[in-house]
């Protein structure tokens, strides 16, 4: 079978790499209570970040600078950047985080199809 498929009912994080028996990355289905925050601050040996905010508001730090996200924000976070997310005080947080090796991506779209 040349495909995998899953169905993410919610819950506070899901990660989706075992699940869809990913190769080349890892996403994470994630919802944040109102105040609530990831608890660590963190960077990467070689994994850039991309989020997606579903619904919501919330920040995140991103070497000591404040971003304020929310639903339909898309946001990228280097490899080697310190960063942690908070959804605001009065409102949960939901978002798409996609981490991929930074620089692997060597075709995209129609550069990368076989038609």
């Amino acid at each position: 079978m040349n495909y995998t498929k899953v169905t993410v009912k919610g819950g506070a994080r899901t990660e989706l790499h075992d699940m869809l028996s990913l190769t080349g990355a890892e996403i994470s289905v994630n919802e944040m209570p109102a105040g609530g925050c990831v608890p660590f601050v963190h960077a990467h040996k070689q994994n850039e970040e991309i989020y997606l905010i579903l619904s919501g508001k919330g920040s995140m730090i991103v070497d000591g600078e404040t971003v304020a996200l929310e639903a339909g924000d898309w946001l990228r976070v280097s490899p080697a950047a310190k960063r942690q997310m908070f959804a605001a005080p009065d409102t949960g947080v939901k978002y798409i985080c996609i981490q991929v090796k930074a620089g692997s991506l060597g075709g995209y779209s129609a550069t990368d199809a076989l038609i």
